[in-house]
């Protein structure tokens, strides 16, 4: 399978760094294949960001396969995740999720050695299509 190319905002990159840069690898499992994906994202300053692009504080609905479940959850830096409705960049499904659009498909390695299969159904909201730069 292809994995989608995916764009991120200079904002969401420059953030995310300064996070990945203060956790030692061995506490971050899903660490390398973060840094690899943002290694190969197309960066964009936040006012060119498609509209149907998943960013930081975005809602997105998406389906994993294996069995298929839907899901609607908020992109968020760890310090909010917490609740149900959001789902922290670190953790492997919203590691997955970040700069992807509405119709793409992602294999993402698990902690656990497998993988698991996202399907991005739509971007409910997102901060940037609503103007909001500095999230």
């Amino acid at each position: 399978m292809r994995q989608p190319n995916p764009i991120v905002s200079s904002r969401d990159l420059e953030r995310i760094e300064a996070l990945l840069d203060a956790m030692p690898a061995r506490t971050l499992p899903g660490k390398e294949a973060l840094v690899d994906e943002l290694d190969r994202a197309d960066i964009r300053p936040p006012h060119e960001m498609p509209p149907d692009v998943v960013t930081m504080n975005s809602t997105v609905r998406f389906a994993m396969a294996l069995p298929r479940k839907e899901f609607c959850l908020t992109l968020v830096y760890p310090q909010d995740a917490g609740c149900a409705d959001r789902i922290s960049v670190l953790a492997p499904v919203g590691s997955a999720l970040l700069g992807l659009a509405a119709g793409d498909t992602i294999e993402w390695p698990t902690p656990r050695g497998g993988k698991l299969r996202l399907d991005v159904l739509e971007v409910v909201a997102q901060p940037e299509r609503e103007g909001d730069y500095l999230r």
